[in-house]
């Protein structure tokens, strides 16, 4: 598959059958996901923030308008990874092991990666940024399922799901642990996560093989909390968000109407557990978290432009597609926000604040320092940003995130499961103004939209192991034509919440916290998202037969896939 000439005959999954390629005519692929950011955020969704790049791609590609993920982070990464459901990997919940198949918190061996299945069909494959898939991260226990024992022939990133933006736990090159400060490789004069992955993916891509096709997963940690940015990229924003959540909320929802993005039928919902603005204590405090935010997003947008950029440089661009897609919603998480007063996070016992050395990783979620010594302070009055903060921005802020759905990351009300979808592929997708598609979709379907461009086979056998087939369906013929009305079921499950689309209708069940026991009917909440896609109107009593009949197809997914039985026991930590 490496020489120029040689031909790859593979079948391809467009329904044209058997044909033939040479390599160089197979497709870059491009495959970029973004941590704990609302629908409405980047410009091109109806956000107030300036996404240029993305915008950009957005204008000259396609956006998907009702695409879905899982509500939370690692399982959205396995399923994306694998075409599964989150379940059917073994990370149903998190990387924690639950004791059932469908909840060991790893990556099972009855499924492939991406990774996995393109390199085996003639890719170099590349991951940089967030990985997030494996409870394993000791330096020197297992590394079964870190991204070089996945398919991936390089990885720069981090292994655990969060961290410092300049010092992330678990950064390593490779198989191999490294601090920013000890990185034989990459020494930029201020170490920043979210520029360090761009730039690692830049570096690699001109040490390719150029004879191959090339596969890259590009995991960005922004805009998870903590609130980190540099003060750069911070500026633009002083000011932009004093009116407070509420006015952003109704400039959104008035600027996607403006956009095509919403329907006007749909009202806008609301929240009343969310404190209004003119109560908020330290107004001064929030609006600097939202400006931090937006700048973690505007530095983002700039980072996909460099990588965009770079393509354009050395003429790659038109036969690459580039996927943007993110994990969940906002998170309305209160992490760093319950003391009254900033207050620095607690020194364990025996460790002082000191400097870190060189070589002495970081392996804590919540820093207690940063790398010259200073104490990582949070607590509402604490100024977010810089290193020496650990602070998530709050559920007014994700309330505006997820403009104009409901519920947030965790839920599987739209807020929390709706994603932007964005596909740039020049030589195949050509600049229209009828760029949006309505076609409903989930996160298996870029394992089977990557196999369909590609033209690669899909294993029935890995490693001597039976595969669990691929359980999506190719986005490739809504590449020329929208499909709206179709009714292939979409499924989800996250701790407790459960949720079946169907066509129109979405069945949906908010589990006050995770529960194991089954349901009445009467709990199940029916809604039309043609006419009420922000779920204000239960017509669940108006139309029980559905309800008892889509509730009934839940339960055999819940089967099939490995959500029941339910994790009846925690065994391990947590985690976000």
């Amino acid at each position: 598959m490496k020489g120029k000439n040689i031909l790859a005959t593979v079948c391809a999954f467009s329904g044209a059958g058997l044909i033939s390629v040479t390599a160089q005519d197979r497709p870059n692929i491009i495959l970029i996901m973004s941590d704990d950011m609302g629908y409405s955020d980047i410009g091109c969704y109806g956000g107030v923030i300036e996404t240029p790049a993305l915008d950009n791609l957005a204008n000259k590609g396609l956006q998907y308008m009702q695409f879905y993920n899982t509500a939370r982070s690692c399982p959205s990464r396995a399923s994306l990874m694998t075409g599964l459901h989150p379940h059917q990997t073994g990370i149903g919940h998190m990387t924690d092991n639950r004791g059932e198949d469908g909840y060991r918190g790893d990556l099972n061996n009855s499924c492939v990666t991406i990774g996995e299945v393109l390199k085996s069909n003639g890719y170099e494959t590349f991951a940089v940024g967030k990985w997030h898939m494996t409870r394993f991260m000791k330096k020197d226990g297992t590394k079964h399922n870190w991204p070089l024992q996945r398919g991936f022939d390089h990885y720069y990133g981090t292994i655990a799901g969060g961290g410092s933006f300049y010092d992330p736990q678990t950064l390593c090159r490779g198989n191999e642990y490294i601090t920013p400060e000890n990185d034989p490789e990459y020494k930029p004069e201020t170490f920043y996560y979210t520029n360090a992955i761009t730039d690692n993916a830049i570096k690699f891509l001109e040490k390719r093989n150029d004879r191959q096709p090339f596969f890259m997963y590009v995991a960005y940690t922004s805009a998870h909390w903590p609130m980190q940015v540099l003060e750069e990229d911070i500026e633009p924003y002083k000011g932009r968000f004093d009116q407070g959540w509420e006015e952003l909320r109704k400039e959104k929802y008035k600027k996607m109407q403006q956009q095509g993005i919403l329907d006007k039928k749909w009202a806008l919902s609301i929240d009343e557990t969310v404190g209004k603005w003119d109560e908020a204590k330290d107004k001064k405090f929030e609006t600097r978290l939202m400006e931090v935010y937006a700048g973690m997003v505007s530095n983002l947008d700039k980072n996909i432009g460099r990588l965009v950029s770079y393509l354009e440089r050395t003429n790659q661009l038109e036969n690459t597609i580039i996927v943007f897609l993110q994990d969940n919603g906002g998170c309305a998480e209160p992490l760093g926000r319950q003391p009254q007063k900033p207050t620095a996070v607690k020194v364990p016992q025996g460790k002082e604040l000191i400097p870190m050395e060189k070589d002495e990783l970081q392996t804590r979620l919540i820093p207690y320092r940063t790398r010259d010594g200073r104490p990582v302070m949070q607590g509402v009055g604490t100024m977010a940003g810089g290193p020496d903060t650990y602070i998530a921005y709050g559920k007014g802020w994700a309330y505006a995130s997820n403009t104009p759905f409901r519920e947030y990351k965790h839920w599987v009300h739209e807020g929390g499961i709706s994603t932007p979808l964005i596909v740039h592929w020049p030589a195949r997708i050509k600049a229209s103004k009828n760029n949006k598609r309505w076609q409903p979709g989930q996160l298996p379907d870029i394992m089977a939209t990557f196999l369909d461009a590609s033209q690669s086979t899909y294993p029935e056998t890995f490693k001597g192991i039976d595969i669990t087939p691929y359980q999506g369906i190719s986005l490739m013929p809504s590449f020329s034509k929208d499909k709206f009305n179709y009714t292939r079921p979409l499924y989800w499950e996250h701790e407790g919440n459960r949720a079946i689309r169907s066509g129109k209708w979405k069945l949906v069940y908010k589990s006050a916290h995770e529960e194991t026991e089954d349901i009445p009917l009467s709990a199940w909440s029916l809604y039309d998202m043609e006419n009420d896609r922000t779920e204000q109107h239960d017509l669940a009593a108006k139309y029980p037969e559905r309800v008892k009949e889509m509730a009934a197809q839940w339960e055999e997914f819940a089967i099939r896939c490995h959500v029941k039985p339910w994790p009846h026991q925690l065994k391990g930590p947590a985690n976000h």
